[in-house]
């Protein structure tokens, strides 16, 4: 199993982007999904997560501004930043819970990091 994200980059304050993140594989299901990021000298830390029935959950920090959603049919998930401030600037990841075909067992996976660079 892969995930592959992207869509990170340099923006100015104020300004959007959207990260995408594609499951690949050997997939029976996918439970949660979710957004990390790693800020400079900081602690990865949850950005927002997402079921598989679509329920959601963001960082208090992050309410308002950032909205997460899922392809369910792609194996993909989505988070579109809006407004985004010069704390947004991180490393983000995306995580998926994987059900394998075999057993059935769930691991976590973890797409590459895709920089979003924020200036003021």
């Amino acid at each position: 199993v892969q995930l592959q994200a992207s869509g990170g980059g340099l923006v100015q304050a104020g300004g959007t982007l959207r990260l995408s993140c594609a499951a690949s594989g050997s997939i029976s299901s996918i439970n949660d999904m979710g957004w990390y990021r790693r800020a400079p000298g900081s602690q990865r830390e949850l950005v927002a997560v997402i079921t598989s029935g679509g329920d959601t959950n963001y960082a208090d920090s992050v309410k308002g501004r950032f909205a997460i959603s899922r392809d369910n049919a792609k194996n993909t998930v989505y988070l579109q930043m809006n407004n985004l401030k010069p704390g947004d600037t991180a490393v983000y990841y995306c995580k998926a819970e994987v059900v394998r075909p075999v057993g059935l067992y769930q691991f976590d996976y973890w797409g590459h990091g895709t920089l979003v660079t924020v200036s003021s």
